[in-house]
């Protein structure tokens, strides 16, 4: 079969390809020479098919980082609040907004807190990024915890910001972690919107509301600029926010509002800058580094210098980029200033680590965070159960799993001790420490942890521990309750006062005094206490403060309990054990109606014999045991004792197993206190 070729003009001279080209519609035009026409079909970026036997890639038009409206179409704003006051739901609302999602598609609530232990407590734990577009601009959506413990991941991601939605609840007003985060996103210059949510409450009051944040903005030192803030109001669960405290049909004025009062992110020419603020990990892409590229551009296989904190500089290259859109992330040949993106090809980085160009590499000043408060002894778990439930249990294991987690946990501090089977693991609180051994123990470690320890300074030759301001609100009945136990701990009563029916009530108390006082407050209010507390600052040790009152009923052998035992104990105190459950010599089983420790025998059973009697044998009846927390176990025991931690169980036991070693060792001390 013969085809004919009629060309338009006589000079082009066509390979093959070029013939191809023609046949299938190209429109063939001729470029500087008739030798080498081009086709301008093609967008830029692609291949240019030649009637030379050449094959070139035309350069994308690529512009430059501060031409057009490049850097003007980009928002970044993070979400700071009290826990509790509405952010999580509050981005819900921001992607349903902006059609993330199908019309049709089943997301349920909470869309950003998506790790398993978020979802059991109802609360954020790690700060994550969304992006969204509205009316042509990219928004970066930072949600970040509000629990005080948590203070570290708020810190970091701040850095990614240039502007800040402050959500307060209408009802409770600024609490101490609004404070706490409005003074680091002021000291970072950061522009606030203030957000005055759940106006739908009972008895909510946003006008005296809008009055306290102000004058919370005006104790913290806000420039002029800041206390001019913007405020909205309304109900993120019912989906709408205005500029007045009037119901609307949706959150599109607050989405206005952030384009209009949140400034395009500030760069200044010159080669890259990007700070890690934040890691990601893929199974199929290994480390992936998030943050804020400060200056110039970043590109794919790009060669870059890593500036790490120590002052070390290693050369690295870019393998893929990605920027965030919706709830996940797309594929980037560029990111430019001003952007949030995530960079794969990196090895051993950090957080606070700069990624700077090749030849100019200049480094961004180091994230700071403050200073842990806590500290708790981690160590291999030295029972006679260890190894029955988890695959990690050695001390090479823990210490690769804590270091690890001081990667990306910026609030964490992890130091050897003089024991290699044991490690000192510094944090923010309670729950920031619990949150890491729940982790541990859902991977698969064993281990014992100790009786969390308030950290204490040397100022000027005198003994400083950590102070904090605790915030109750409680129903009035119950006021006077909440007074006397905070008392007892050497808490100082600063604030009382109405709000509506709860009565506030804010004191200042040292460290050591909140640890255990959750679980307490809560059995004498009837569950309607709501406490939050803050660091304030080091001032001089209080002296000693009461701990728990009652003993413990310990374990004297190593069996299953029975029912018969435990029938004829369980006056002797509350038990933490059902029967048939496996215990060991020195684990706490129960918690004693008096001061003092007891070794009973909950192993024993009944004797069978060949006499009956009427009503002798009717069935036992068994109080069901006490269950507790890690968190609330971690508050409930004394210096001497320890919690052992595996994937299955969580048991209470004291820190030496052997009686007679107990013995031993207390008397040592007494000894060496006497000296």
């Amino acid at each position: 079969m013969f085809f004919m070729l009629f060309l338009p003009n006589p000079s082009f001279k066509l390979g093959s390809s070029g013939v191809l080209a023609y046949i299938c519609g190209f429109k063939l035009t001729g470029g500087q020479s008739a030798e080498r026409p081009i086709i301008s079909a093609f967008p830029p970026g692609s291949y240019i098919l030649n009637t030379t036997t050449r094959r070139e890639k035309q350069p994308a038009a690529r512009p430059r980082p501060f031409e057009g409206d490049n850097i003007m179409q980009i928002r970044n704003i993070a979400i700071i609040a009290h826990v509790d006051h509405g952010k999580t739901t509050l981005v819900d609302k921001i992607l349903h907004a902006t059609h993330v999602f199908r019309e049709n598609q089943e997301t349920g609530e909470l869309i950003m807190d998506n790790n398993d232990l978020e979802r059991e407590r109802g609360i954020t734990i790690f700060s994550k990024n969304a992006a969204v577009e509205y009316k042509g601009v990219k928004i970066n959506v930072i949600d970040t915890p509000g629990h005080s413990d948590f203070g570290g991941e708020v810190e970091r991601v701040l850095k990614m910001a240039d502007g800040v939605l402050l959500l307060v609840d209408a009802f409770e007003g600024p609490m101490p972690q609004t404070r706490f985060v409005l003074q680091k996103a002021l000291q970072l210059n950061l522009k606030p919107i203030v957000v005055i949510n759940k106006v739908d409450k009972p008895n909510c009051r946003p006008d005296e509301v809008h009055d306290a944040v102000f004058e919370l903005f005006f104790n913290l030192d806000a420039t002029e600029e800041q206390l001019d803030f913007p405020t909205f109001y309304g109900s993120g669960k019912n989906g709408w926010f205005n500029s007045k405290n009037e119901q609307c049909a949706d959150i599109t004025p607050l989405l206005d509002g952030i384009l209009q009062y949140v400034p395009a992110p500030k760069v200044s020419e010159g080669p890259l800058q990007m700070q890690i603020t934040s890691l990601d990990y893929s199974s199929f892409l290994g480390r992936i580094a998030v943050g804020k590229v400060a200056r110039g551009s970043i590109r794919e296989s790009q060669n870059v210098a890593l500036m790490q904190a120590d002052g070390t500089i290693k050369k690295s290259k870019i393998k893929e980029l990605y920027t965030f859109m919706g709830m996940g992330k797309k594929k980037a040949a560029e990111v430019f200033a001003g952007d949030i993106c995530a960079v794969v090809g990196l090895e051993d980085f950090n957080i606070g680590d700069t990624i700077a160009d090749a030849e100019n590499p200049e480094a961004l000043p180091v994230i700071s965070v403050d200073e842990p408060t806590m500290s708790m002894l981690f160590g291999i778990n030295n029972s006679p159960f260890f190894g029955k439930d988890g695959k990690f249990v050695t001390s090479r294991h823990l210490r690769d799993r804590l270091i690890k987690e001081t990667e990306k946990n910026l609030a964490l501090r992890v130091e050897d001790t003089d024991s290699a089977d044991s490690f000192l693991v510094y944090g923010r609180g309670i729950l920031h420490l619990g949150i890491l051994i729940e982790t541990m123990r859902r991977e698969g470690f064993e281990l014992t942890v100790g009786q969390p320890q308030v950290l204490v300074k040397e100022i000027n030759g005198k003994k400083h521990e950590p102070y904090e301001i605790l915030v109750v609100d409680v129903p009035g009945d119950y006021s006077g309750k909440v007074i006397d136990m905070v008392t007892q701990r050497k808490g100082e009563m600063l604030v009382m006062e109405s709000k509506g029916e709860m009565q506030h009530l804010e004191f200042e108390i040292p460290s050591r005094g909140l640890i255990g006082l959750r679980s307490s407050m809560l059995t004498n209010t009837a569950g309607e206490a709501v406490m939050a507390h803050r660091f304030l600052e080091y001032k001089p040790w209080k002296g000693p403060i009461p701990g728990r009152n009652n003993g413990v009923l310990l374990s004297k052998n190593q069996d299953k309990t029975t029912a018969y035992s435990i029938d004829k104990l369980q006056d002797r105190g509350t038990f933490f054990v059902d029967p048939g459950e496996d215990v060991y010599v020195g684990q706490i089983i129960a918690e004693h109606i008096k001061p003092g420790d007891l070794i009973v025998n909950a192993t024993e059973g009944k004797k069978l014999t060949n006499m009956r009697a009427s009503g002798s044998d009717d069935s036992v009846r068994i109080i069901p045991k006490k269950q507790m927390t890690l968190e609330e176990c971690m508050e409930y025991i004394q210096h001497d004792e320890c919690i052992e931690v595996t994937p299955k169980k969580i048991r209470l036991r004291k820190t030496i197993l052997d009686e007679n070693e107990r013995k031993r060792r207390q008397t040592a001390m007494k000894a060496e206190e006497v000296k």
